[in-house]
């Protein structure tokens, strides 16, 4: 086993094998992660939330098919609901701040931030769907929206899995990996 910069060890195949640190530094470190994590997220989501607000008071709004209309308020509905969900985690620490509980808090942050992320590309295939509907009325619209919600999975999912099966030691029975690692 070999020593890496910040008490990070890797076996002989160069595999991740954890970090000497005691369960308050684990704690700070992977918040302090979450943290940077949910600030692209919650960004991305806010602006899009915003414009979406705004789409009611146009002009064009009125002209708008029933089912176009349906899919607006399915898309504000989702939008709030993952603004919701990525800013969670902020209340979430300001009201458990001091009480000696952050490795909990992590874990239900983590946990919140995965269900936002999930709200976000709901969100994202909902607003794809009307803008590309009503500016093509295109027939190919739900398949071209589909080949992007698989794009998104395979960026946000079914890579950062694919990695983390390969490169995780399957002995490792450390916190990297689980909820807020």
């Amino acid at each position: 086993m070999t020593s890496r910069p910040g008490r990070e060890q890797t076996d002989d195949r160069g595999l991740f094998r954890g970090r000497h640190e005691t369960p308050e530094e684990n704690a700070d470190r992977r918040w302090s992660e979450l943290m940077q994590e949910i600030r692209v997220a919650q960004t991305g989501v806010q602006i899009l939330f915003g414009f979406l607000l705004t789409v009611v008071f146009t002009t064009r709004f009125p002209e708008l098919r029933s089912a176009d209309r349906t899919i607006y308020v399915i898309t504000v509905s989702l939008g709030a609901a993952a603004t919701g969900a990525l800013i969670g985690p902020v209340s979430f620490h300001r009201l458990v701040a001091g009480r000696r509980i952050k490795p909990h808090a992590v874990v239900w942050a983590s946990r919140l931030t995965f269900i936002g992320l999930l709200l976000l590309l709901a969100t994202l295939a909902s607003a794809l769907l009307l803008v590309l509907r009503v500016a093509t009325q295109a027939s190919y619209v739900p398949w071209l929206v589909s080949g992007l919600v698989a794009w998104y999975l395979l960026c946000w999912f079914v890579l950062p899995l694919w990695v983390r099966r390969r490169y995780t030691n399957p002995h490792d029975d450390g916190d990297e990996g689980k909820d807020g690692g």
